[in-house]
């Protein structure tokens, strides 16, 4: 996939893979900015409950505007796969900051304050995350704090 246009992304690097899909970083090349496009598996695109959970989850996200939840931009089709373009933040995952031992205690709280403050829009909208954990939290280069994969 890496150097491959997809839509009007060109795809940058691989950044992982999970149970339901493949995450890449890309360049918007009409808007000449840094996105995330996360491809359903194709073993498991036939599976429609898998297929509309995946749908789901970007519609969700797309519906949140809050500074602590990640923006979708689309949901698109490349020939028989299914993708989420979203948001890049440039950062790190909490477990990424966890790993390099104790948080202060105030950058700890503020981490709280900003996942409570994000999850709480999404409560306000109906919608439960059902997947929170510290690999589904982004921290930015200012510490901004990030809620991804509403699945």
């Amino acid at each position: 996939m890496i150097g491959n246009t997809v839509s009007h992304y060109k795809i940058l690097d691989k950044l992982g893979e999970g149970g339901m899909g493949e995450v890449y970083l890309a360049e918007d090349k009409k808007l000449r900015r840094k996105a995330i496009l996360k491809f359903i598996h194709p073993k498991v695109t036939s599976n429609k409950n898998i297929l509309e959970r995946f749908e789901r989850e970007a519609q969700a996200a797309a519906t949140l505007n809050h500074p602590n939840i990640v923006t979708v931009y689309e949901i698109g089709e490349h020939g028989d796969r299914t993708f989420i373009a979203m948001e890049y933040v440039e950062g790190s995952s909490l477990m990424d900051e966890i790993s390099k031992g104790p948080m202060p205690i105030d950058q700890a709280v503020d981490v709280a304050k900003q996942v409570s403050d994000g999850l709480g829009k999404a409560h306000e909208a109906g919608i439960i995350h059902r997947d929170i954990k510290p690999e589904n939290i982004l921290v930015d280069q200012d510490g901004r704090v990030k809620i991804v994969d509403f699945g």
